[in-house]
């Protein structure tokens, strides 16, 4: 299986873009060229509960202090 262009993947675009490999120029184009795919989008619920990643109650801590 020949490899993708990872190019303009939004995981490496901001260091190709330091680096001098992509122009921003360069990147808007390609967005600019992308379809729009916004009709194959699926609807979803989600709920927010506040707090769950605070760490005042120690999550992640094995309660040995040793």
């Amino acid at each position: 299986m020949p490899k993708k262009d990872r190019t303009f993947d939004v995981r490496t675009i901001e260091s190709f873009v330091r680096e001098g490999k992509v122009s921003r120029e360069d990147y808007a184009k390609h967005l600019e060229s992308l379809p729009d795919v916004a009709d194959k989008a699926a609807p979803m619920e989600s709920t927010f509960v506040e707090g769950v990643l605070d760490d005042d109650a120690g999550a992640g801590d094995s309660g040995d202090d040793s």
